[in-house]
């Protein structure tokens, strides 16, 4: 199925395909002080699934938490598998038009196998791009967060003390979801976001300043539904640490696909911004021009002091 076959601004069931673990991690990961640093994990984690029927004011907001998990790597997730030993980061993931909580396999499957909390919620509008642009969307992910964090301080969630409060929270999205993720950073900013990576996005305005977050933008410049240069005018606005990751040639989203021939590149660089924007992995972002590089794909970065 190609992009242009979707309605609009969504990946839908194509994304719904299993993620790779050869970058990932099993070893148990020890809690460390507030915006420590530490290796990410380096082998896959088996991945588990809980529901969450949360809601902002009269706005449903079920939600589906992938998480790191006891057991074999790779299969799909278990729906309440036991989490694993271990303290992790919350990195959030938003979905497109017509899309759900399963749409992004690839990517909530992998940032749980990874090492993170994963939040993936079903916006209950998920066709009207009003909402999006209204900020809606923005301000659900927020509660999400919100919700999300609380688990790993309530007394009879599974969650609790496995998550890292104190790493900040990663945002990311496609689409829709991307328009959602940029606008975190800009137009409804939530300070507890440390890394945000909008894919396929449009300019969702100015930067507020209320967010210093690590941003990665993922796009294809040949992209029929969300214009690549509102895309790179948002990167423009944006202060270091940023970076763009072009899929030179490629549509809305068929780089989110892993048959596709630079999805590693996806894969690699957004893993890896993660891991070192939640972890303090200078390791991973040392990675991040290797990793981005293929024939099909041209890589830029700002990364400042940081980096």
């Amino acid at each position: 199925m190609t992009m242009r076959r979707r309605t609009l601004l969504g990946l839908g069931a194509a994304g719904a395909i299993g993620t790779s673990a050869a970058l990932l991690g099993a070893a148990p990961v020890q809690a460390l002080p507030a915006h420590g640093t530490r290796q990410a994990p380096t082998q896959a984690f088996a991945v588990g699934v809980r529901e969450y029927h949360w809601a902002r004011g009269g706005r449903s907001l079920f939600t589906k938490v992938f998480y790191p998990a006891t057991g074999t790597p790779g299969g799909q997730p278990v729906p309440n598998a036991p989490v694993a030993d271990g303290v992790f980061p919350v990195a959030e993931f938003s979905h497109g038009m017509g899309c759900n909580s399963d749409c992004y396999s690839s990517q909530t499957n992998g940032l749980a196998a990874a090492g993170f909390i994963c939040p993936a919620p079903s916006f209950s509008d998920n066709t009207n791009l009003g909402s999006v642009y209204g900020g809606e969307w923005s301000r659900d992910v927020s509660e999400v967060i919100t919700r999300t964090l609380a688990l790993g301080d309530s007394w009879d969630d599974p969650m609790a003390g496995h998550i890292d409060a104190g790493a900040g929270v990663g945002v990311a999205g496609h689409s829709m979801g991307g328009m959602t993720t940029q606008g975190l950073v800009t137009a409804w900013p939530d300070d507890r976001i440390a890394a945000a990576v909008p894919i396929a996005c449009v300019d969702m305005g100015d930067p507020t300043g209320a967010v210093g977050a690590n941003v990665l933008f993922i796009h294809g410049d040949r992209d029929p539904t969300c214009d690549y240069q509102s895309a790179r005018a948002a990167y423009d606005k944006l202060a270091a640490p940023k970076a763009f990751l072009t899929h030179v040639g490629a549509d809305h989203g068929s780089y989110l696909i892993p048959d596709f021939p630079t999805y590693p590149q996806t894969e690699n660089t957004f893993l890896d911004w993660f891991r070192w924007s939640l972890y303090g992995d200078t390791g991973a972002r040392d990675r991040l021009p290797a990793g981005a590089t293929a024939d099909g794909t041209r890589w830029e970065a700002v990364m400042g002091q940081s980096g």
